[in-house]
């Protein structure tokens, strides 16, 4: 028998099929089947050196800064469902996973109500990430960011059927200018607070 020489490429192509193999493997994710239960607090963790406490926060009510993102975030939300852009959902950083925020907007007083499923943002200045789709519903979408209000919220069970099939709950009432004046007062003396 005459011995065959190895080709030159067989490496090559051994980390062409190694790559192909583990590229495969990166299509089943297993998303865990979006619920209201069980709800998770979970433990502290770090994130870029600051620590993170969740809790179980039922009078939550804060002012700061809004944000959104979109596909950069990934495609697996911090409890194990699938990121939906479009959806009516949120990040945030010490919220149980799953609970439900009303979310204002301190310039035009339009309120939204959505559903918290994922951690972030993880900069100090911002409160609250939302979904594009939530952006969009609260009238942020094309600036980015925005001053809002995030009070922890238990809606009804319609609410919440809507919000976990990723589409908006009903309509909620637009802040009142008094109402608005005070929360502006709140991000002022808050961000005087800070400096």
């Amino acid at each position: 028998m005459i011995p065959i020489a190895p080709r030159s490429d067989t490496p090559g192509l051994l980390a062409a099929l190694a790559l192909c193999a583990a590229l495969a493997g990166c299509g089943t994710t297993r998303y865990r089947p979006v619920s209201d239960y069980p709800v998770k607090i979970g433990r502290p963790y770090s994130v870029r050196g600051t620590t993170y406490r969740p809790a179980d926060l039922p009078g939550y009510d804060a002012v700061g800064m809004a944000s959104w993102y979109g596909r950069e975030s990934g495609n697996q939300t911090a409890n194990g469902e699938r990121f939906r852009v479009k959806g009516i959902s949120a990040a945030h950083t010490v919220l149980p996973l799953p609970s439900y925020v009303e979310v204002t907007a301190l310039d035009t007083g339009r309120t939204i109500l959505l559903r918290i499923n994922d951690r972030g943002p993880f900069t100090p200045s911002r409160l609250i990430d939302l979904s594009r789709g939530a952006a969009r519903l609260l009238g942020i979408e094309r600036r980015g960011r925005a001053a809002v209000r995030v009070r922890r919220v238990e809606p009804d069970a319609k609410d919440r059927a809507r919000l976990r099939a990723g589409k908006p709950a009903s309509a909620r009432p637009d802040a009142s200018p008094d109402e608005l004046a005070a929360l502006r007062a709140r991000l002022t003396d808050q961000s005087f607070q800070a400096q």
